[in-house]
């Protein structure tokens, strides 16, 4: 029986590019041994996004369309796609051309080897200005630093995943508060590292502020390290140092305590900087536990294109 492939991908306001994107995919795709679907997320694009995807898959059956009711995020998109793709494999990417469509067949190949997780490691991305590369090692050297599971430095949202990786990020990976790449590092399996250089951007620019990749930073490494709440304990255990230096001193010196008005305030304010923090980062914990109580869905599904949906299309049920 012919194995399949479903390709999905992420549309936020991608109206310059997607057409691009579908000649290079599809002339990629019907050279492969197995049959494919282009499955297309579209995240509340505003601009002409949808109206394309719908031509594209009023024309071709293999384009499939989940259209969300607002943006939800990269994130979101990926995982409404695992939602929906109804294949053997699952490999997940851009419209930007950033993620070659080129590179299919060798994470096809790897696929028919046996391997469960094929992770696409960047080598050099020439879109990406000297903060962004700068920023994205300390990234990956502080995550690996506070976290039991090893991320491979350079690795994106450019992965595959077989039928069982698939069917575990469906059912047990739900929460609202998320690291996509980093579960899909983490689920075990036979896994294999493709190295890829990132393609010059077809269009558009990224969707990725400064501010947004700080909280998603956040937000990974509060997914996978509870170290930053231990770091009370340690605060605690400095302090009780400096004040045991501060007593020896003052005992030695018979001075009494060290004065000076800069010295209080300097003291204050280093003890209160170290509270601050730490009640911030606590709050950042409460803040994630408050989302996941909720229980709000993850997506909002308004209409499809070419797919069958069974159950109710206006909501992201946990288990499709």
């Amino acid at each position: 029986m012919e194995r399949k492939l479903s390709v999905v991908v992420s549309v936020y306001n991608e109206e310059a590019v997607l057409e691009q994107f579908y000649r290079e995919a599809v002339s990629v795709l019907d050279g492969i041994s197995w049959d494919y679907e282009l499955l297309f997320v579209n995240d509340g694009s505003v601009d002409d996004s949808l109206r394309i995807l719908d031509r594209l898959a009023e024309a071709d059956p293999h384009v499939k369309v989940v259209s969300f009711s607002r943006n939800f995020g990269h994130e979101a998109a990926m995982i409404a796609g695992l939602d929906h793709a109804r294949a053997d494999a699952v490999l997940c990417m851009d419209a930007d051309l950033q993620h070659p469509p080129a590179c299919i067949p060798q994470i096809v190949e790897k696929l028919e080897e046996g391997y469960q997780v094929v992770t696409m490691v960047r080598t050099r991305n020439r879109s990406a200005g000297w903060l962004k590369n700068v920023t994205s090692a300390a990234f990956y050297g502080l995550i690996n630093a506070v976290s039991d599971v090893h991320f491979e430095p350079n690795a994106s949202d450019f992965f595959a995943v077989g039928e069982k990786a698939a069917a575990v990020l469906r059912k047990n990976y739900r929460e609202k508060i998320r690291f996509l790449r980093g579960y899909v590092q983490s689920l075990g399996f036979r896994r294999a590292d493709i190295e890829y250089e990132a393609g010059v951007r077809a269009a558009g620019k990224s969707k990725y502020s400064i501010g947004r990749l700080f909280r998603f930073s956040i937000n990974a490494i509060v997914c996978f390290s509870n170290l930053p709440l231990k770091l009370g304990i340690y605060a605690g255990m400095g302090a009780a140092a400096l004040g045991a230096v501060v007593l020896i001193y003052t005992l030695l010196t018979r001075k009494g305590a060290p004065s000076g008005y800069a010295t209080i305030v300097v003291l204050i304010c280093f003890m209160f900087a170290i509270l601050f923090v730490l009640v911030g980062i606590i709050g950042e914990y409460i803040s994630i536990l408050f989302t996941e109580m909720k229980d709000r869905p993850i997506y909002i599904v308004e209409d499809t294109r070419n797919i069958d949906v069974t159950g109710d299309p206006g909501c992201a049920a946990k288990e499709p």
